[in-house]
């Protein structure tokens, strides 16, 4: 049996990035519900268990508390954030609502003597993001860190082996969080790096075959890292039961659907239906504005029109689609789960109550960057894995409000100049995402000495490993110079273009 670290969830949108950061370390970590018994977790042989952090206060009534038996099983615990408040109330200790909220970057002082900051020198930089903190430590704890808010930063009772940080270490915003967590998975939990993406594969495809059988199942094919990466992995469970459905609903970027038909009938000798929907899709936004309202239509919709293309391909009993982890927990709502809702995705909203088809989501464990290691250990090429994130609703939340075919082409058309930029500068394989935002909004302009009353372009580029957190791109101004001038000269309608400087968090990366 693979050695496994349990992540109970408590609704952090953070809970996926920390069970990423141990999978980065070769150790196989699994996400479950924050209520989890013991008694399963014991079934399932874990040998450490971390509590996510999460919106809710450990003081509120109903707040989420795991099972206290999982502080008997002899297993190494460690709390983060909520987690921390969590593990100090339940074990005897007292937490109140702290005066000064700490957010933010905070200054992690500390003498040498825990394992889990072994190798880091003090003081450290770390991230924080919480309200309540501990008053009194239980019982055979002891403080080992502080910040300039908190005299109990960081504790531990190493008799017990349980740990706990106000902070978070898995964000990139905290330099030394790997170093913790390799110490915490090696030092104290005694794990071994011995879990690859091969056994991935190779656990995936059985668990395919079995959840499939002699049925059919169809894929939506978008041409992007997912579904790609997703119809390589189904076919290769179970061949021609798999047909992927390539849906043109009008939403795609210059030229997607020749260019996802050459690539998948040629090269990948994939079963593949197309079907233009351009009109029926444009037809149901016509009028809606709200982006959560457009993305429930879209993915709507697409439900509708995988539910016709059945008919043609005869009995059809799965529906394929590329959830990742951040699909499930941005869409997430507090009925079902701890975590604050961000906004919806196609893959995993939308969907009816009455779904004529099961579905078959085989990354919905995986990030991103797993997923491309995955596309490579299939053989898939370069140009297949390091495609840049295309949002399943496509072109509708990159236009914001309303949509009309012609913001759409004219978006098409500014963003195939970024791309072409991109690739032309080397830019493109450095960066996780470029992609234009047409704004429903109209600038004045001059051009050729006449007066203009035209559309704005925004650029978004962004630098992430795992789209969980984000920083724009610092792209050199004589590129985006270069952009903006083409933009404007090239494409019939736009005037004036902007570059977006936010991050993630505060902003989302895609703007709807």
């Amino acid at each position: 049996m693979i050695q496994k670290i349990a992540v109970l969830d408590f609704g952090s949108q953070y809970t996926q990035v920390i069970a990423r950061r141990i999978r980065e370390c070769c150790v196989y970590s699994e996400i479950m519900p924050y209520g989890t018994k013991a008694s399963e977790l014991k079934k399932q042989g874990v040998v450490g268990i971390i509590l996510s952090g999460g919106p809710a206060s450990v003081l509120a009534r109903n707040s989420p508390r795991p099972d206290p038996k999982i502080f008997d099983m002899g297993v190494p615990v460690l709390g983060i954030c909520y987690g921390l408040q969590l593990m100090g109330k339940m074990l005897g200790g007292e937490i109140v609502s702290s005066k000064q909220r700490e957010y933010g970057f905070g200054r992690l002082s500390f003498k040498a003597g825990s394992l889990l900051l072994k190798g880091i020198d003090s003081p450290a930089q770390v991230w924080n993001s919480h309200g309540d903190r501990i008053e009194k430590l239980p019982a055979g704890f002891k403080a080992v860190g502080v910040t300039e808010n908190s005299a109990y930063a960081l504790i531990e009772d190493s008799k017990r082996r349980f740990y706990g940080m106000q902070f978070h270490p898995e964000v990139v915003h905290t330099p030394c969080g790997m170093d913790i967590i390799r110490n915490f998975l090696f030092g104290i939990c005694g794990c071994k790096a011995d879990w690859k993406m091969s056994d991935y594969v190779e656990r995936s495809v059985a668990a395919i075959r079995e959840k499939v059988g002699d049925k059919k199942v169809i894929l939506g094919l978008s041409g992007g890292v997912d579904s790609s990466v997703a119809a390589a992995l189904i076919h290769k469970a179970i061949g021609n039961q798999l047909t992927c459905v390539f849906v043109d609903n009008g939403l795609l970027r210059k030229d997607e659907r020749v260019k996802v038909e050459r690539l998948f009938r040629d090269n990948f000798k994939i079963r593949m239906k197309t079907v233009r929907a351009e009109r029926l899709f444009l037809s149901k936004l016509k009028g809606v504005k709200d982006p959560e309202r457009k993305r429930k239509i879209i993915g709507k919709t697409f439900i509708q029109v995988f539910d016709k293309a059945v008919k043609s391909i005869g009995k059809v009993d799965f529906l394929a689609q590329g959830t990742l982890y951040p699909d499930v927990i941005e869409s997430v709502s507090i009925a079902g789960n701890p975590a604050s809702l961000i906004k919806s995705h196609h893959n995993v909203g939308g969907l009816p109550k009455k779904m004529k088809l099961k579905l078959l989501e085989p990354l919905r464990e995986l990030f991103k960057d797993e997923v491309r290691a995955l596309g490579a250990e299939l053989g898939l090429s370069k140009e297949v894995l390091w495609r840049h994130p295309f949002p399943g609703p496509g072109l509708g939340v990159r236009v914001v409000g309303e949509i009309k075919k012609s913001y759409l082409d004219i978006l098409r058309e500014a963003d195939a100049i970024l791309m072409e930029e991109m690739y032309s500068s080397g830019l493109y394989y450095n960066l996780w995402q470029a992609f234009g935002v047409f704004l429903p909004v109209k600038t004045v302009g001059v051009m050729g000495d006449e007066r203009t009353y035209d559309n704005v372009i925004a650029l978004r580029v962004v630098e992430s490993q795992d789209a969980m957190t984000a920083d724009w791109a610092h792209v050199p101004h004589e590129l985006l110079a270069k952009i903006s001038n083409r933009i404007i000269n090239e494409v019939k309608g736009v005037n004036r273009v902007v570059l977006d400087i936010s991050s993630k968090p505060p902003a989302t990366i895609e703007w709807e």
